[in-house]
């Protein structure tokens, strides 16, 4: 029974199956926080600068 049971640890501690995808889901949450602070950042100025290009269009007679 407890040969059993650490056999079926030691295999479970070799898996690396799900790796992968749990490094690729860091890497996306590592991007997706930083493309939300660079909005932050640079949310008073974009909002600005597209205000600006908006007031100008005129809007047709």
């Amino acid at each position: 029974m407890v040969k059993t049971t650490l056999m079926r640890l030691a295999a479970l501690k070799a898996d690396t199956r799900g790796v992968t995808a749990m490094e690729y889901g860091l890497i996306a949450a590592f991007i997706a926080v930083a493309i939300i602070g660079g909005l932050t950042l640079l949310g008073g100025n974009l909002d600005a600068m597209l205000n600006g290009i908006a007031a100008k269009f005129v809007s047709p007679p």
